[in-house]
C-alpha cells in the first residue's frame, strides 16, 4: 500500500507540475482546470476511506482541482469521500458529477442532483453530465431538466460524457 501511494505521488507530481494552473475555456466561457482527478474507484472498500481522502487532498495540493465523479460510483460513497477531502476548500474545486441515463425520466435528473448535492454538502455543482446515454435517451427532457437545474443555481453548466 505504501509503495502504491509513493508511486502515485511521484507520478502525480510530474503530471501536475506540467499542467498546474492551466485551464481551458468552454464555449460558454466557463474556465475549467486542464487536469483533474477521476473517482470511479473511490468508495468501493478497496482502501480505507482516510487513504482515499488523502489521495484526493494530495492531488488538490498538486494543482488537480477538478474532481470528476458520479452519484453511482460506490453507490454514492465516492461523493461522500470527496466531500470530506474538499471540506473547507469548495471554492477552489471544480466539481463534476454525473446522472445515469436510467435516471433521466420524469424528475429523475433533479432527484439525482439533489442527492449528489446532499452527499457533497454543497449547494451547486460546477458541471453536471449525462453519463453514457443510450439510443433511447430522450434528449429534449434531459436538456429541459439540466436547464431547470441551471436556472435554479444547482448546476453552473451541463453536458454529456462517454
Amino acid at each position: 500500500m505504501v509503495a502504491v501511494q509513493a508511486s502515485a505521488r511521484v507520478l502525480a507530481t510530474g503530471a501536475a507540475s506540467k499542467t498546474a494552473g492551466r485551464t481551458v475555456k468552454a464555449p460558454d466561457g466557463t474556465t475549467i482546470p486542464a487536469l483533474g482527478q477521476g473517482s470511479s474507484h473511490l468508495g468501493l472498500g478497496r482502501h480505507p476511506p482516510a487513504v482515499e481522502e488523502e489521495a484526493l487532498r494530495t492531488g488538490i495540493s498538486l494543482g488537480m482541482t477538478l474532481i470528476d465523479t458520479s452519484g453511482n460510483y460506490g453507490n454514492g460513497r465516492s461523493e461522500e469521500l470527496i466531500s470530506h477531502a474538499i471540506a473547507g476548500q469548495r471554492d477552489r474545486i471544480f466539481l463534476v458529477s454525473k446522472v445515469e441515463a436510467s435516471q433521466v425520466s420524469g424528475d429523475g435528473i433533479a432527484r439525482a442532483c439533489e442527492a449528489s448535492l446532499a452527499r457533497f454538502g454543497t449547494d451547486y455543482l460546477d458541471l453536471y453530465l449525462l453519463h453514457s446515454p443510450v439510443p433511447s435517451t430522450q434528449f429534449s427532457g434531459v436538456v429541459a431538466g439540466f436547464e431547470q437545474l441551471r436556472t435554479a443555481g444547482k448546476i453552473r453548466a451541463w453536458g454529456v460524457s462517454n
